[in-house]
């Protein structure tokens, strides 16, 4: 077993999360201790000001700059750490176009913290045809397994529903020999989760979030702004499939004339109705879907999936895992698969053509690049 630190800094710009995962690439050894570090308002402007942005462009050295330092400080206090899985911060994503934007070397991650660094987990999957998104759902597997082996859930497929900036689903069955193996694991995106809501928040009220859901639980969705968003030929669109953060630029417009209230009441219909919307690409009905992300702690989201799902939906808590590190642990749990040489996508999670180990290595002094696992 190796310890890994995973470390992860999503489309919702709020901060940096750490964790510690002890592991061999396959199974969970031990869940390890885990921090956050908050992002500055200072620093999601800038941020912020890069989004959609692409190498070279105005704002995205100074903003790569911003992730490493964030990340080698926070590293810091992980001595214990023998690897790092740097996800880096996305800005921009379209593999069907210019591919994939995580911005932040880990490289000069590895020279400053000491230890070796996977990094560039997307890339390579883009590279080789698949869409490089979600990249959770192999690890989504493993924690089945590990709750299965702990009689947490039946040995029956299980969704997980990761509602961070945008949401992704993964349908898995803890009962298939491995993640990449046929009928293991389908997953995607879903569509907008916390983003628009909390660019919604920052807009017109100053504030980061909705917390608790006290503004959308006091509107009404709208239901003309509703169904305008699923016109959408996204949900028409089989899986695995992926988003860019800002994919749905109609949405704003959408609720614009609505007040604060029913405008976030909106916009969490349409995560519900996102989630909804993809039920019918799942193999089959989960037992459960466990959530994971800032959106588990939104009981207004929360009762929206309840009412328009016909399984239980539960936050991940519920069977023994921490939903604000899942994705932190995740990246730990892929850098030792990269480190391996194990696959960390297939057909089934980003639709490449063959299973594909995506990232690069850095030694604090030598990178190397990963390549084909299939």
């Amino acid at each position: 077993m190796i310890r890994a630190l995973g470390m992860m800094s999503g489309t919702s710009m709020d901060g940096v999360d750490a964790a510690m995962i002890e592991t061999d690439g396959i199974r969970i050894g031990a869940f390890g201790r885990s921090a956050f570090r908050a992002t500055s308002a200072n620093e999601a402007a800038v941020l912020r000001a890069a989004l959609g942005r692409w190498p070279g462009d105005p704002g995205v050295a100074e903003a790569a700059r911003l992730s490493e330092d964030a990340h080698a400080a926070l590293a810091r206090d992980f001595p214990e750490a023998e690897l790092i899985g740097y996800h880096g911060q996305t800005f921009a994503h379209d593999p069907r176009g210019r591919g994939t934007h995580q911005a932040g070397s880990g490289a000069r991650l590895a020279a400053r913290t000491g230890r070796p660094v996977v990094w560039d987990f997307r890339s390579e999957d883009v590279r080789q045809g698949g869409e490089g998104a979600p990249l959770a759902p192999f690890f989504h597997w493993a924690c089945a397994v590990w709750v299965l082996e702990r009689g947490l859930i039946d040995p029956a497929p299980v969704a997980f529903l990761n509602l961070g900036g945008v949401g992704n689903i993964t349908w898995l069955d803890p009962r298939a020999p491995a993640p990449e193996a046929q009928r293991a694991c389908l997953a995607f995106d879903t569509g907008p989760a916390n983003a628009p809501l909390n660019d919604l928040m920052q807009a017109r009220r100053g504030l980061t979030l909705d917390r608790n859901g006290a503004l959308a639980g006091a509107g009404r969705p709208d239901q003309a702004a509703l169904a305008g968003f699923l016109a959408d030929p996204w949900f028409d669109r089989p899986p695995p499939k992926s988003l860019d953060r800002d994919h749905f630029g109609a949405l704003p417009g959408l609720v614009a004339g609505l007040s604060d209230a029913d405008a976030a009441a909106t916009l969490v219909a349409v995560i519900a109705a996102s989630v909804q919307a993809g039920l019918r690409w799942l193999p089959s009905a989960p037992q459960s879907l466990l959530v994971c992300g800032g959106g588990r702690r939104n009981p207004v989201i929360m009762a929206a999936l309840a009412e328009r799902l016909p399984f239980p939906v539960l936050p991940v808590e519920s069977a023994g895992l921490d939903g604000d590190m899942l994705e932190a642990q995740a990246f730990g749990w892929l850098a030792v698969r990269v480190m391996r040489g194990l696959p960390t996508s297939g057909p089934d999670t980003t639709a490449a053509p063959a299973p594909v180990c995506g990232g690069r290595i850095s030694q604090p002094r030598v990178t190397v690049a990963a390549g084909d696992c299939s």
